[in-house]
C-alpha cells in the first residue's frame, strides 16, 4: 500500500477511535473525524467507503487487540487459575494502554441506526463472548481436574469480567474515589486472589 495512503488510514483510525468511544455513532459526523485526522473528508469515503464502514473498522481493531492481550494469558503452560489471575492482569493491561479500545468494548456507546449497526453490534457481542467463553473454559477446567469447586462456569466467568469493569471504571470517577494505575493493579490482585480463593474446591 502506499504509504500516504497508510498514514491517511491510520489517521482516521485514531481519531475514529477517539471518538466512538465516546459519543454515540448518530452524533459523531465525518467532518469531526476528518477534522481530528487532519484530514479531508473524502478520505473517509474512499477509504472505508462511509462513516457506518469506518466505525465498523475500528470496532474490529479493538477487537483484535483486545484477543491479543488475552492470548498473553491464555497460555498452556499455566493452570486454569493462573490462567484467570493473568487474564484480569492483562485486561488492566489493555484498559492502561488501549483505553480508547477498551471503553469502546467495555462500556459501548449505543452503536445507532444505521443500517449496518446491528451488524457491527452482533459481531462485537459475539466476539466479547468469545473472550468469555475462554475465561468459562479456564473454569470448566478446573473443575474436571478438581481443583475449582462445581459451578456455572459460564454465569461464573460473567461475573468476574463484569466485576473487573467494575474496577477498572474506578479510574474514571472524578472525586475521591478515584484510583490511580497502582491502586487500581492492587485492587485486581486483591480480586484475583478473592476469586481464586473462592472458585477453589478445598
Amino acid at each position: 500500500m502506499d504509504p500516504r495512503k497508510q498514514r491517511t488510514i491510520d489517521a482516521l483510525l485514531k481519531a475514529a477511535e477517539s471518538v466512538f468511544a465516546r459519543q454515540p455513532v448518530d452524533e459523531v459526523t465525518v467532518e469531526e473525524i476528518a477534522e481530528r485526522a487532519g484530514v479531508a473528508v473524502g478520505s473517509i469515503y474512499n477509504n472505508f467507503g462511509s462513516k457506518a464502514g469506518l466505525h465498523a473498522a475500528v470496532v474490529s481493531r479493538a477487537l483484535d487487540v483486545d484477543r491479543e492481550y488475552m492470548d498473553r494469558a491464555y497460555t498452556p503452560d499455566r493452570s486454569p487459575i493462573e490462567q484467570l489471575q493473568a487474564a484480569s492482569e492483562q485486561y488492566l493491561r489493555f484498559f492502561l494502554e488501549q483505553p480508547e479500545f477498551f471503553r469502546m468494548l467495555a462500556f459501548p456507546a449505543p452503536l445507532g441506526t444505521y443500517h449496518a449497526a446491528a451488524e457491527t453490534a452482533a459481531q462485537l457481542a459475539r466476539r466479547v463472548d468469545e473472550q468469555n467463553a475462554r475465561m468459562a473454559d479456564a473454569i470448566e477446567r478446573g473443575i474436571a481436574e478438581g481443583v475449582i469447586r462445581p459451578l456455572d462456569a459460564r454465569k461464573a466467568a460473567t461475573v468476574l469480567w463484569a466485576s473487573w469493569n467494575g474496577v477498572i471504571s474506578l479510574a474514571w470517577r472524578p472525586d475521591e474515589l478515584r484510583e490511580d494505575e497502582a491502586g487500581l493493579s492492587d485492587l485486581l490482585a486483591l480480586a484475583a486472589d478473592v476469586v481464586s480463593r473462592g472458585l477453589r474446591a478445598t
